[in-house]
């Protein structure tokens, strides 16, 4: 026995036990915060972001923590949760929506903040601009522009050629809803058709459909919100029993049994979030990455969905779908 194994194994009582000569060192052990103001997702999207960072190594349980906080629809919860985070000593923060970036980013100035949602960061006032954020927050927004609600209804009306009416089914007011039902509104004026919308209050999403189904329309635009896609199977199963032809935000949406959709992709966003959050846990500063756009849309139509209505979907618009499903 070497001398410096058998010193080592005096020291601890078990002489029959070696030592090694270099100890190895313990694996750090990161913390990481989910900030959403919605109630917790009920399906795989809940394990998206933990996925992606899966991927490049982080494991939980092994060298990472992750705090999922919920503040259940309401807004005014969240200070009191970013006050938890704080007391954890979280290295970072995904926010998502503009709600949840401005409570993190009131609590420190400090704390870097990976932002996720679909909102305009520089008039808010969160980053200086999107090339050069020069704060704490960076991260992914969900459209180049607004809400691809021009597209979106453009490409709805491709597949009704002859309606005329749509109906807009809305979330709980907020700051971007109301940007939303504006972008909405002025694309259906470009198209030349007349769109009536219903606020969801409560979650009462039969209620809902009773008032759309009074203006007598021809197809349904479902807006972006992060409760639409958490309620997805609720809404699917309304539109259907209405037969109403519906757009969607997500392809996980159209998967579910929705119609049509033109969106970036989930997985993507997942992916740029985990990215961010590796790269600032390493020691980047948010202030020097760039807020990322997605560059790639995807056209996903449900072929099942649209013979269940008697739907023919013109082939036109079959041949610019990224995918047909069913």
């Amino acid at each position: 026995m070497k001398r410096r194994d058998y010193l080592c194994a005096a020291a601890s009582g078990l002489l029959l036990v070696r030592c090694p000569a270099l100890a190895e060192t313990a694996e750090r052990v990161y913390r990481v915060g989910i900030l959403r103001p919605s109630p917790p997702p009920y399906d795989k999207t809940a394990n998206g972001i933990p996925d992606a960072l899966r991927e490049l190594g982080y494991l939980e349980g092994r060298n990472i923590v992750i705090e999922r906080l919920y503040a259940g629809g309401k807004p005014e919860r969240l200070p009191g949760l970013v006050r938890e985070l704080l007391q954890v000593k979280v290295e970072v923060v995904i926010a998502v929506s503009s709600p949840a970036v401005q409570a993190v980013r009131a609590a420190s100035a400090t704390l870097p903040i990976v932002m996720y949602g679909n909102f305009d960061p520089v008039a808010l006032g969160l980053v200086a601009s999107l090339a050069r954020p020069g704060g704490n927050v960076t991260g992914v927004l969900i459209a180049p522009d607004g809400y691809l609600a021009g597209k979106r209804l453009e490409l709805l009306k491709a597949a009704v050629p002859q309606a005329t009416r749509f109906a807009y089914l809305g979330p709980p007011a907020d700051p971007s809803a109301r940007l939303q039902l504006v972008e909405t509104k002025k694309a259906a004026a470009s198209l030349g058709i007349e769109v009536a919308d219903v606020e969801v209050r409560n979650g009462d999403y039969e209620r809902a459909f009773v008032a759309i189904a009074a203006q007598r329309p021809e197809a349904l635009f479902v807006a972006a919100h992060t409760l639409f896609v958490r309620d997805r199977m609720q809404i699917i199963q309304l539109a259907a029993k209405y037969k109403l032809p519906a757009t969607y935000e997500w392809r996980e949406q159209v998967a579910d049994g929705g119609l049509m959709t033109y969106s970036t992709s989930l997985s993507w966003i997942y992916q740029r979030l985990a990215s961010y959050v590796d790269r600032l846990l390493k020691g980047a500063k948010p202030g020097d990455l760039p807020v990322e756009r997605p560059t790639r849309f995807e056209l996903v139509i449900n072929m099942k969905t649209a013979r269940a209505l008697g739907l023919t979907i013109p082939q036109s618009l079959l041949l610019r779908a990224d995918e047909v499903i069913g």
